[in-house]
């Protein structure tokens, strides 16, 4: 295994301040380097960044609108709140920003094979979209519990030519997919692109997915001035992984005066062990290549996430979240299922807008404490999601609760 010292200052190569590095085997060590060394060529290469904006633009459908929510706004008395419309992206997800900057990466690489985890199946969704775009073979890795969860995203899946590979071991949700990811980028590393889906995993992937989705906080930082002539008071996001977050508060983070608060599963309470929320009730801890804050037990075993969202059942978050959560720049509160669950209809009969189970954790948590923001507003969330792929699950659960 080899751990990445940690440098000084807040963000330094592999780390922020403490947290992320590289923790992997050796066999992916090469693999890595070369994906960092591609990336930082791109960086500086106008023609990547042209070729990106433009399938941003004219595949994905960017700038996503910031659409003032008035009747939300006065359900909690009158603050007023603007939803960054990632839900209105090609795919019905942040995701495709994510994945469309590592598949011309793949490509400048020369890899024709593409692997993913996903649990909502939004970044399997995205993934096979842009393998489908340009031609590369595709196999995504998802929970057998999300499979049944998302059956439509996995049909959307291998509609477009995607190899979809059901996890059966641990909780056979989105940890288990992601090991059997990095089982096969293990075994196929010559070849092999790992498209991993959030702001996890060994350096260069936190900083790499988060320049991808920072799209999401400079149209809004823009479109918040030109509508306000001012910043936001506060951006909201929910928090799993954590990359529609870090794609909208990256933006922000220089700016003290915007309160930046990531929203995490609650499950069924924190106090019940039946949650996802490892920033609120974790520790620091190494899963999935990278120091971070995660869910484990007394002996530092990884123990099971919970959450009515596929896409937040995860125990582990971005290491930059936990570096910001550290430094005092964002705080990171949490939301139950239930709480989940009536937002997730309550926007609907409010704007007329459905939302994805994980974007509605963000929904319930304004709808609970927006009103702190009456006199000082506007606030900002990251709709990060549509939620046609949740329909059939919250339908079911009402039938069954009666």
């Amino acid at each position: 295994m080899r751990s990445l010292v940690a440098k000084a200052g807040p963000e330094s190569g592999d780390r922020f301040g403490e947290f992320g590095g590289r923790y992997v085997p050796e066999t992916l060590v090469a693999a890595l380097d070369e994906l960092e060394s591609a990336y930082e060529d791109a960086r500086k290469d106008a023609g990547f960044w042209e070729e990106f904006e433009v399938l941003l633009r004219d595949y994905v459908g960017r700038p996503t609108p910031l659409y003032r929510a008035s009747r939300l706004g006065d359900a909690v008395g009158g603050t007023t709140v603007y939803l960054k419309r990632e839900d209105l992206n090609h795919t019905g997800a942040h995701k495709i920003n994510n994945a469309l900057g590592q598949v011309l990466l793949a490509r400048r690489m020369g890899k024709r094979r593409i692997i993913a985890e996903t649990g909502a199946g939004q970044h399997g969704v995205a993934t096979a979209t842009v393998c489908a775009l340009f031609g590369l073979d595709c196999v995504v890795y998802m929970g057998a519990e999300d499979v049944r969860r998302q059956a439509l995203n996995v049909f959307r899946m291998e509609l477009l030519g995607a190899e979809v590979r059901p996890v059966e071991s641990g909780s056979r949700t989105l940890k288990d997919a992601t090991n059997e990811a990095i089982r096969d980028w293990v075994t196929n590393v010559g070849d092999t692109h790992y498209i991993i889906g959030s702001v996890v995993g060994p350096a260069p992937y936190p900083r790499l997915v988060r320049d991808f989705q920072a799209v999401i906080g400079k149209e809004a930082r823009q479109q918040i001035l030109a509508a306000e002539g001012r910043l936001p008071a506060a951006v909201i996001a929910c928090v799993g992984g954590g990359s529609n977050a870090m794609g909208i508060f990256h933006e922000f983070v220089p700016r003290a005066e915007v309160e930046l608060v990531g929203v995490e599963a609650a499950g069924e309470g924190v106090g019940t062990g039946r949650h996802a929320a490892s920033l609120s009730a974790g520790r620091p801890g190494v899963l999935h290549g990278c120091l971070s804050y995660l869910l484990q037990d007394d002996a530092g075993q990884v123990v099971e996430a919970h959450s009515i969202s596929a896409g937040l059942d995860y125990p582990g978050v971005g290491p930059e979240h936990a570096y910001l959560m550290a430094s005092g720049r964002a705080r990171y509160e949490s939301v139950t299922d239930a709480e989940a669950l009536e937002a997730f209809g309550e926007l609907a009969r409010l704007e007329g807008i459905i939302p994805a189970l994980e974007s509605a954790h963000a929904i319930a948590y304004f709808l609970r404490e927006g009103s702190c923001w009456r006199d000082v507003g506007p606030v900002v969330i990251s709709l990060s999601g549509r939620g046609d792929k949740d329909v059939a699950q919250v339908a079911a659960m009402r039938a069954a609760t009666g």
